[in-house]
């Protein structure tokens, strides 16, 4: 395996563009500790009781996601600098980071398969829903799990006897997998004791018992409970001695060189055979796992004790929502609701003319309070529409079958200019990108893939429709801007802003950006647009030096910024300038964040807080009060070097007065008031939630409430 050159941004280098502050003992939290400590505050809601029962297990399988992601990703990272000088091991300056990372993941494991056994399955069990072991299932049960065993499991099954012919099969990452010590010789006359068997993925991990086999009750078996009942079966005349499921975690991260790629997407498909097969960076083992056979597993993924995960049940628990999705009580989920349509638009049923209705005005989104189909229906009208010329969109996720694609897709067979940027390097996503890629490539559609060197992470579509004014004809622009993906079904988990526009100077801007992206020229001077990597950076530091001095000069200093991470070190450093010049700053962070907030002398005048409810928080708002201008920006950024330097973001302007204290009043106040689903950081790094009043103040349930049309559904 060829090492990667990844570039990591564990102190977020802010390179050419502006030269990184040296770090000062104590002024920077840990990122990684402080993205564990997010995975902490998820987990904390699978242990609420407010939380419906089913929607309790998810969020333990959330967890177990993001924490598949985050030693993917940063783990990774770090093992692979270890490896480059000097080895992994105490040798290391980076071990002792490693270890105390090792130890906050292996005590939120522990309580993750503590909360998953001791509460959450008697829990299920009350309101009759059971995983039901080999030990606890029925005469009748055995009988229909042996039936389908023998006809929809064992024709997959390949199992491997090692022996110097058969050495240890490469095992994907994240695929469940058996190690097996059998006793016993086998066809040959040999004693060999070690064997391996690879549980295909295309098999269901959750398995429904037919309900005359369980009355009154939902009853479930694992996949990996059916393979091990019959493990004999699949080594027939040998004797099982020993076994254990296990999982392995490898480095995940692609690596382009874009400087010598000709063909992007062709190097991204080839870099994509390889991601399954990268460094092992993290073992999943069963804690009844025999000690010679977790020995063996360690020596053959070249990992240190501490990478080893020895869990009490199933090793992949993130497959459990399958269970999730098939429980059939609506009591033991998160009520129902209905997004409410805009009332400056009629519903898409009545053929609202969008184009008329963003004439009158900006068209502001708070999803997923409100409905994203109206940006659907936007696009809609534009694909269909004969006065449309042109439809220009920048695409980073869009979930698979995008109704948005299929409507980009038709447009360009009626005619139309369509130009998609498509992000093909959307961590997880690449394969999906390439082949939305390749569909719009087929009709005619004009498809770029960025910049060399940065991702495009902005939100931006844009519509050029040929109007008749007067005696003359016009090109007119309109322009959506998002801080959030072009995905429907995020769309109703997230929450995120947009705007609908046909803003003149808005547009203008979209279209310059737009125009750097395809032709690669030097952007041209943007009006209202801060974008990334030229002038995002520079402005938000200015802004927050405007603040400082505003306070000295005895006026107001404010500043209000909601986002999902900050650990961008030279932003920090200006919060701390800002603070120690007067400036109020509270930041509403959900992930990591390395500021370290309330140190006297350095952010005693900062207050960090991370709202983690029922939706996932994503919008980015920047707030400065500028003296009583009340400067409001939506962004697709966050205050990280990656989104600041090695990007394309935008963060836009709220220009109607109107929606700008409706982003104020529903993005930032609502946050600041919380007192049901938010965590206060400490200058110690530890997350603490305030007091918890009964029925406290929930700012997603609040939106609800306010916004939806319907908050209240079965």
């Amino acid at each position: 395996m060829r090492s990667k050159k990844r570039k990591r941004d564990r102190k977020e280098p802010n390179i050419a563009i502006a030269p990184a502050l040296p770090s000062a003992t104590g002024r920077f939290l840990d990122r990684e500790l402080s993205q564990l400590a997010f995975n902490e505050r998820v987990l904390a809601l699978a242990a609420r009781a407010s939380v419906p029962l089913a929607e309790r297990l998810r969020y333990v399988c959330i967890v177990s996601s993001n924490l598949d992601e985050f030693f993917e990703i940063r783990v990774a990272g770090l093992l692979d600098e270890m490896r480059e000088n000097g080895g992994i091991g105490p040798a290391s300056p980076l071990w002792p980071a490693y270890l105390e990372i090792a130890r906050r993941a292996h005590a939120l494991v522990e309580r993750q398969y503590e909360l998953f056994n001791k509460v959450l399955i008697p829990a299920l069990a009350r309101h009759r829903i059971v995983i039901r072991n080999h030990a606890e299932r029925t005469p009748a049960q055995r009988k229909w799990v042996r039936e389908y065993f023998e006809s929809e499991v064992r024709p997959l099954l390949s199992p491997i006897g090692l022996d110097p012919s058969h050495p240890f099969p490469q095992v994907v990452n994240k695929a469940l997998t058996f190690v097996v010590q059998l006793e016993g010789k086998d066809a040959f006359g040999r004693a060999s004791t070690i064997a391996v068997l690879k549980v295909p993925r295309t098999l269901p991990r959750v398995i429904a018992l037919p309900p005359k086999l369980a009355p009154g009750q939902q009853a479930f078996v694992l996949l990996s409970s059916v393979i091990r009942a019959h493990l004999e079966d699949v080594f027939p005349g040998r004797r099982v001695a020993g076994f254990s499921q296990f999982r392995v975690t490898r480095d995940s991260d692609l690596w382009i060189d874009e400087r010598e790629v000709r063909n992007l997407r062709q190097a991204l498909r080839m870099e994509l055979t390889q991601r399954h097969f990268g460094h092992a960076v993290r073992l999943e083992i069963l804690r009844t796992c025999p000690p010679h056979l977790e020995q063996l597993l360690r020596e053959q993924f070249a990992l240190p004790n501490e990478a080893v995960y020895r869990v009490d049940g199933p090793v992949n628990l993130v497959r459990l929502n399958q269970l999730v999705d098939q429980i059939s009580a609506p009591r033991l989920r998160w009520p129902s609701f209905a997004p409410a349509w805009p009332s400056k638009i009629a519903p898409a049923a009545e053929g609202a003319d969008m184009f008329e209705a963003l004439r009158r005005g900006d068209l502001l989104l708070h999803h997923p309070f409100e409905s994203f189909e109206p940006v659907i229906q936007f696009l809609r009208q534009a694909a269909y529409d004969p006065k449309v010329v042109a439809i220009r969109m920048t695409l980073y996720r869009t979930g698979t079958g995008s109704v948005l694609v299929d409507l980009l897709i038709e447009a360009a067979r009626r005619g139309k200019e369509v130009t998609v940027v498509v992000e093909l390097k959307a961590r997880f996503d690449e394969e999906a990108n390439i082949d939305l890629a390749e569909r719009l490539e087929a009709v005619g559609a004009q498809v770029v893939y960025g910049v060399v060197g940065l991702k495009t992470h902005a939100k931006l579509m844009l519509v050029l429709r040929r109007e008749d004014v007067g005696k003359r004809s016009r090109l007119a622009y309109y322009a959506h801007l998002g801080t959030g993906n072009y995905h429907p079904t995020t769309a109703k988990l997230y929450t995120d802003f947009g705007m609908l526009t046909a803003n003149e100077a808005l547009c203008a801007d979209v279209e310059r950006v737009f125009m750097h992206l395809t032709s690669l020229t030097k952007i041209e001077r943007l009006r209202h647009l801060w974008i990334a990597p030229f002038t995002l950076h520079k402005r938000v530091l200015a802004a927050i030096a405007n603040e400082a001095r505003l306070a000295k000069a005895g006026k107001v200093g404010r500043i209000i910024a909601k986002m999902n991470a900050l650990v961008d070190e030279a932003t920090i450093e200006a919060l701390y300038a800002a603070s120690a010049a007067g400036v109020r700053i509270d930041l509403i962070v959900r992930g990591a964040c390395t500021l370290r907030p309330g140190v006297k002398g350095l952010s005693e005048n900062i207050t960090v807080r991370s709202v983690v409810g029922r939706f996932l928080e994503h919008h980015r708002i920047y707030y400065f009060r500028n003296d009583g201008a009340d400067d409001v920006y939506l962004a697709s950024a966050d205050w990280m070097g990656r989104n600041l330097f090695r990007r394309i973001e935008v963060a836009w302007p709220l220009l109607d007065r109107r929606l700008k204290q409706r982003v104020i009043d529903e993005g930032l106040q609502p946050y600041l008031d919380d007192t049901a689903d938010a965590w206060t950081l400490g200058p110690d790094g530890h997350y603490r939630p305030p007091p918890r009043p009964q029925g406290g103040r929930s700012a997603q349930q609040r939106l609800l409430e306010q916004l939806a049309a319907d908050s209240g559904g079965s």
